[in-house]
């Protein structure tokens, strides 16, 4: 299974796809899905080739804005081509009109559609200026994507997709005052897709004085999954962890060592590190400390190194481009 995938859920909400142009399908109840809309630019009918801004206003005109309670944004055109904003600049400009709306996805979008690493994201930080009761927020792509330090007062769901995450946002994340954030998640990818973040950029993060609620963090996806995991391992803000996920990336003997040698786990209710480069040893030590106290620890999908055209092993995560 690709971990890449359209989403079927959101905010607890099965995902419908409003209806493309011509089509006359029942619609549900407003506040009882969260609404996936999205263009097909490659439709062989003309008549489907929509634009993304007159399919928002065809589903604003179709259902009760005020009811809607979660959004999911698919292709807003060619998605590689096209960055983000006017599908921002539409969602900012309803807020008088979406004044239930709590969850928000921007970038539905399947390797079958764009490759992460081309999904063109622009600055999403207005979505989270104009709605200041959003409670989640989901964003896949890390090309071109802009995030400022914000206090956000209800937010309790972030989770940032890419295969290559910007230092930039990082810092912001980090930066920024989320006193209700319960869950984070953070893909941060590798240099060639733009990621270029450092262990030491996660430090504020790290340390959890900006997130007094969180109880998920999850650091996935990175080159740089060892050192990460020895930052985790000494933590402040683990202690009060219910789950830690470090899965998709590089992680190897060294960052597994890190983490058992580092502040007790045994509190977490899971532990995921699938796609890894762990040796059998060394997953058996993780096994035998943390499952008796209770851990489910994903150690799922080994990985060996693979050779690069000069012979050289090297690690990849799981989702680059």
């Amino acid at each position: 299974m690709s971990a890449v995938e359209h989403l079927d859920e959101l905010h607890g909400l099965p995902v419908f796809d409003f209806p493309a142009a011509g089509k006359d399908d029942a619609l549900p109840e407003t506040g009882a899905v969260a609404w996936r809309l999205s263009v097909d630019p490659d439709a062989e009918d003309e008549a489907a080739q929509e634009p993304y801004g007159k399919l928002w206003q065809r589903f604003l005109a179709a259902v009760d804005p005020a009811g809607v309670r979660a959004l999911v944004v698919g292709e807003w055109g060619d998605v590689c081509a096209e960055d983000s904003s006017e599908a921002v600049g539409l969602l900012v400009g309803a807020r008088e009109q979406l004044t239930g709306l709590l969850a928000v996805f921007l970038g539905d979008v399947v390797p079958e559609e764009a490759e992460i690493s081309w999904i063109a994201q622009s600055d999403v930080t207005p979505v989270l200026t104009a709605y200041p009761r959003l409670q989640e927020l989901g964003v896949r792509g890390g090309a071109d994507l802009v995030l400022g330090p914000v206090r956000h007062e209800h937010l309790r769901t972030l989770a940032v997709e890419s295969g290559g995450l910007p230092a930039g946002v990082v810092r912001a994340v980090a930066a920024s005052d989320l006193p209700a954030l319960e869950y984070l998640e953070l893909w941060l990818g590798v240099p060639e897709c733009g990621g270029n973040a450092a262990v030491a950029d996660l430090a504020p993060l790290l340390a959890g004085e900006r997130l007094p609620a969180l109880r998920h963090l999850g650091l996935r996806n990175s080159a740089l999954q060892d050192g990460i995991a020895g930052a985790v391992a000494t933590a402040p803000v683990v202690a009060r962890l219910a789950s830690l996920d470090l899965s998709l990336g590089a992680l190897g003997d060294e960052g597994a060592a890190a983490l058992l040698a580092g502040q007790p786990l045994t509190h977490l209710s899971w532990l995921d590190l699938h796609h890894h480069f762990i040796g059998a040893a060394t997953a058996r030590q993780l096994r035998d400390a943390l499952e008796p106290a209770g851990v489910e620890v994903d150690l799922d999908e080994p990985v060996r190194e693979e050779e690069d055209e000069h012979g050289v092993l090297q690690r990849y995560t799981a989702v680059d481009e």
